[in-house]
């Protein structure tokens, strides 16, 4: 256990930035782990592999019984990130993805279309970080109209934040040159903190809602699809995961497994030892992956946190960085996170479903970015991002070299004319330096590989194959 002077300095540090007790008393949970020595190792004699669980698309359509829900369910989307990985510094939901419009406004959109289609209600709720907030205020200010349906529940609340932790000596960070780099948010896990502290919990129970779908803002993939709705509620479920097939980019991603003692978990890459990493990269053993698609049932979750003092108890995820991530000779810190999807090992009747690729479509680069920005993908009347219709050949895979395609300024650079015909497109590969013109029609496998160190121009009008 750590020591008095310890506590009460964390305690001073995170009520000097006017956090909640309990964000701060979930906080000195996870120290004490971290104290004691406990990694959240999760070893291969704890768990066993999950075969086979209820497949979506072999499921008789359960909308008749999701439409029936549809009132009291609340569509929540986790919304703190930043478009860092890109170049950006602003909300990464503000990212323009399909005809014009961004991540947030597509969001939006497709809510109000539900809304219409089914004649009911759907609140939308986003959990944002202090980065995320303002900007997203800023566009929800355009849709006036987004306030039918909301039955008084904010559109936002804000994720905590909490102190980066000295690996030498186990205390707060001090950082005098940047005060703002001393902290670190918490973890999607942070959100059932912050249900709490924000009054958004028991605002949704006091409205009848108790069917909570919870995704990332960057998965346009991830709508609320009545017939899964229906599906949760007819099975009585406190919580269930949406997990796709694990395929070969996937081994090195957390994976859904079961614990020997019986019940669903999730093992992270950070909760893997390292005598069990060629196990769990396994892909024919560890066969799903967790896409981040959750749904609570959020009166279960209100016993539960009722019981457990407002701390639902989760894995402790340690990652260790330099305070300045920029500065590789600035102090070693460790950030103390959580993971949202843990949670599945605190319901015991927690269950999962394999959903198909159209509902994890997540853009994390500017790879996934571009193929998104393209004819492989289409808008729908209903503002679901779906794969074109005409295309024969899959999902479009993109690899752009990161030196020149990484950030979105450079990638907007080498695209001015538009993004290629890529609707033949099997898979996009890119090194080296090069723009491209109008018009310009990709077909088959493309590889382009430029290494004459000068920028190559690829004509309007092209075609290129193979």
């Amino acid at each position: 256990m750590m020591n008095m002077d310890i506590k009460n300095k964390i305690t001073e540090t995170m009520l000097d930035e006017n956090l909640p007790q309990l964000c701060i008393d979930v906080f000195l949970s996870q120290y004490n782990k971290m104290i004691a020595g406990e990694e959240s190792v999760i070893r291969e004699d704890q768990v066993k592999p999950v075969f086979e669980v209820v497949d979506l698309e072999s499921l008789p359509d359960h909308s008749a019984e999701g439409e029936a829900v549809l009132n009291q369910a609340v569509m929540l989307k986790l919304n703190g990130g930043l478009g860092t990985g890109m170049g950006l510094e602003k909300a990464k939901s503000l990212l323009k993805a399909k005809d014009g419009l961004s991540f947030l406004e597509i969001i939006v959109k497709q809510v109000l279309s539900q809304r219409k289609s089914f004649k009911s209600d759907l609140p939308l709720v986003f959990m944002n970080s202090f980065s995320t907030e303002a900007d997203t205020q800023t566009v929800l200010d355009k849709f006036p109209e987004l306030l039918q349906g909301q039955k008084g529940i904010p559109f936002t609340f804000v994720q905590n934040k909490v102190p980066k932790i000295l690996i030498d000596n186990k205390q707060p960070a001090q950082w005098p040159n940047d005060p703002s780099k001393t902290w670190c948010p918490p973890g999607h896990g942070d959100i059932y903190t912050v249900l709490q502290t924000s009054g958004v919990l028991d605002q949704l129970l006091e409205q009848g809602i108790k069917y909570a779908f919870i995704s990332n803002s960057d998965n346009l993939g991830a709508n609320l699809n009545l017939s899964v709705l229906g599906y949760f509620a007819e099975q009585e479920a406190s919580f269930m995961m949406e997990v796709a097939d694990r395929t070969a980019a996937d081994r090195k991603g957390g994976h859904l497994a079961e614990s020997v003692e019986g019940g669903l978990l999730l093992r992270e890459s950070a909760q893997c030892h390292e005598d069990d990493i060629e196990s769990f990269q396994d892909i024919t053993q560890y066969k799903y992956f967790n896409t981040n698609n959750l749904w609570i049932r959020l009166d279960r979750l209100k016993d539960l946190l009722d019981k457990k003092n407002g701390i639902v108890d989760l894995p402790l995820i340690q990652n260790k960085k330099t305070i300045d991530p920029r500065d590789a000779s600035s102090p070693r810190v460790i950030q103390m996170e959580t993971a949202m999807g843990s949670a599945i090992a605190s319901f015991k009747d927690s269950i999962a479903i394999r959903i198909p690729k159209a509902r994890f479509i997540p853009i994390k680069t500017t790879n996934e970015l571009l193929g998104l920005w393209s004819n492989a993908f289409i808008l729908d009347d209903e503002s679901l991002v779906t794969i074109n219709p005409s295309r024969k050949v899959g999902y479009i895979v993109v690899n752009l070299e990161s030196k020149y395609y990484k950030n979105i300024d450079d990638l907007e650079a080498r695209f001015p004319e538009g993004v290629p015909d890529l609707l033949e497109c099997e898979k996009l590969t890119i090194t080296g330096d090069v723009i491209f013109g109008k018009n310009v029609k990709l077909i088959g496998n493309v590889v382009i590989n430029n290494d004459t160190g000068k920028q190559l121009t690829i004509d309007s009008n092209s075609v290129l194959q193979g």
